[in-house]
């Protein structure tokens, strides 16, 4: 389907036009014929007779960009010089840098910060393990772990293809919680070097974030390393989109003024994210939720397509022991949640559940229905994407739940400080501010790191997280 033109699609055309009136006008409306949202246009210089510009135009994709340019080609008096794709010269020499809180001025501020000046602080350390979050970077500190296994919707691409989704990670952990986070690639697949790899760096850390690692793996590396580690571990593939998911579905329940806890719900995708986001909305204290993947709906004694981590959700989930296919189980849902790949339901499916449905379709960059497909049936839609109203971001949880944790100094994370965050982020709104295509925060809503970052430190003194 023709998605909505975006800026991650965003080129620069570098363009040669005749000098005469009224040309730009036709360029600007060969981009429109084409489709493309024309940006900003600045003027490079001007030639005998000639001016050169720089025209920055939206496409939906690459094959979008490539209409766009050959529709400025067409136009009689233009000559495009250079075409310029915007996402990737923000990546070009990575994203993000080290650098020092102290200049070094000379051997007086050489002496202090290095030898011979730093064995006193080493010795310090060595006699008390806890100076290291006092005296190092350690307290302020997360490593953003992968395998390059499961990265974004583009599955097992390899580390170092993963590593500008890491360096992205820790700009915005910098850029909304002043953590410094460092982009950590694994050359690996097996389970026993990633935690023994992970077990050997963690002494620079406060925190781990484990990052885009495939199931069924993520949930064993995660649970090997937290009982490992005394610093918290946070797969947020995981519990980042289940904390996030959690906070929306509250705030639905403020909008229709419904309780939480009686929503019958099914979730689509038995992976890292539908695993954690049913177990948080156990949690929370929902009775009613399926879980289904390819082969329909999981329930306890189901042989086809198990593994033990099914299996375990299989006895926890679906109470009214319901078979078959996912739209099968949609007759009378409260709330769709999809976690899995694109165009799984349809209108129809839709048509099947409760009164004011509500659909959470979150994978990712395509969606398990089109929006435009469901927009006219449901009471209430979020997507995982930033060109539609209610975007289910991660980004709203993990940098204000990681400064909450290490402001703590905390030694793990806990059901308890997941919850404390999705109701945080869900009230960082006020129900007056609430509508249909407002039920969670933007990923720009500066307040909510505060406010999660407030409420997790607080979960974790309370459960003994705390050092």
């Amino acid at each position: 389907m023709n998605y909505l033109c975006s800026p991650s699609y965003s080129i620069t055309i570098r363009v040669e036009i005749d000098n005469k009136i009224g040309m730009f006008a036709r360029i600007a409306t060969a981009i429109s014929s084409a489709g493309g949202d024309l940006g900003s246009v600045d003027i490079v210089r001007t030639e005998q007779g000639k001016i050169i510009r720089d025209i920055t135009v939206n496409a939906r994709d690459e094959d979008h960009e490539k209409t766009i340019v050959k529709a400025i080609k067409t136009v009689m008096g233009v000559k495009v010089l250079r075409t310029m794709d915007r996402t990737f010269l923000v990546h070009e020499g990575g994203k993000i840098e080290i650098r020092n809180k102290l200049p070094i001025r000379d051997r007086s501020d050489l002496s202090k910060i290095y030898t011979p000046g730093v064995a006193r602080v080493c010795m310090d350390i060595h006699q008390n393990k806890e100076h290291a979050y006092r005296y190092t970077i350690k307290g302020n500190s997360v490593a953003v772990v992968s395998d390059g296994t499961a990265v974004l919707g583009l599955g097992d691409i390899g580390p170092e293809a993963a590593l500008p989704v890491m360096e992205g990670k820790a700009m915005i952990f910098k850029e909304f919680a002043n953590i410094d986070a460092f982009p950590i690639v694994l050359n690996t697949k097996n389970v026993d070097e990633i935690v023994a790899t992970v077990k050997n760096i963690a002494p620079a850390f406060g925190g781990i974030n484990l990052e885009d690692i495939s199931g069924p793996r993520c949930f064993e590396v995660e649970a090997r390393l937290r009982k490992l580690l005394d610093i918290p571990v946070f797969h947020d593939d995981q519990h980042g989109t289940a904390v996030v998911a959690l906070a929306a579905l509250i705030n639905v329940s403020r909008l229709l003024k419904r309780d939480l806890r009686k929503f019958k719900i099914v979730v689509v995708g038995a992976g890292a994210a539908g695993t954690a986001t049913t177990r948080i909305l156990l949690s929370s204290g929902v009775k009613d939720i399926i879980v289904c993947d390819r082969a329909g709906a999981l329930y306890a004694g189901r042989k086809q397509d198990m593994d033990p981590w099914k299996r375990e959700l299989a006895k926890i989930t679906n109470p009214r022991k319901m078979k078959g296919s996912i739209s099968d189980v949609m007759k009378g849902a409260d709330v769709f949640i999809g976690l899995s790949a694109p165009n799984v339901i349809t209108a129809a499916d839709i048509r099947k559940m409760g009164r004011d449905p509500i659909v959470f379709a979150l994978a990712n960059p395509e969606p398990e229905i089109a929006p435009e497909e469901a927009v006219d049936i449901v009471r209430v839609m979020a997507t995982g994407r930033s060109d539609y109203p209610n975007q289910i971001n991660n980004m709203l949880g993990f940098p204000g739940i990681f400064r909450g944790l290490l402001d703590v100094r905390a030694h793990g994370v806990n059901e308890a400080v997941k919850l404390a965050a999705a109701q945080a982020i869900a009230h960082t709104l006020e129900t007056k501010e609430l509508h249909e295509d407002y039920i969670i925060p933007g990923p720009f809503d500066r307040k909510v790191a505060a406010h999660v970052a407030a409420a997790v430190s607080e979960a974790a003194k309370k459960t003994g997280l705390t050092r």
